[in-house]
């Protein structure tokens, strides 16, 4: 994304970390928002329960350049693909998107041919999300 504000302007990542549908559990998005704050990240969370409309439209208004999505409910499928559908037909497909939370190991396949580019399930370290987001977006003065 080419407007002020992402790593274009300021050198460092911009993630969106959100919690999409009714699961009301946020610890371990908490924790993963910190670790990436505490690299160095520019770093939104959006709280519990938004919709995927509201997380593409924080994406888009903070200029973020990733956006982890972490869902423990059980509707991952729906509400990833949402977010992916959303980011294309506002221009945004250049945000890498990634998820975390309560993911059958048959489903994550399927959500990496969807678009999303990684899926950390429980037992990822918060070393293992920051080196891989590193590795995954481009920070031009980085």
């Amino acid at each position: 994304m080419s407007s002020p504000g992402g790593t274009a302007a300021t050198g460092r990542i911009r993630v969106v970390v959100a919690k999409p549908g009714l699961d009301g559990h946020d610890r371990g998005a908490k924790v993963v928002a910190r670790a990436l704050r505490d690299a160095g990240m520019e770093v939104v969370y959006t709280g519990l329960h938004q919709t995927p409309e509201q997380i593409v439209e924080t994406t888009i208004q903070e200029d973020a350049d990733a956006v982890g999505l972490s869902v423990l409910s059980g509707a991952h499928m729906t509400l990833f693909t949402r977010v992916i559908e959303l980011l294309r037909d506002r221009g945004a497909d250049d945000v890498v998107v990634f998820g975390g939370g309560i993911i059958p190991e048959g489903d994550i396949s399927e959500l990496e041919a969807l678009g999303v580019a990684a899926v950390f399930t429980p037992g990822a370290t918060t070393h293992e999300i920051v080196d891989w987001i590193r590795g995954h977006v481009r920070a031009e003065a980085a």
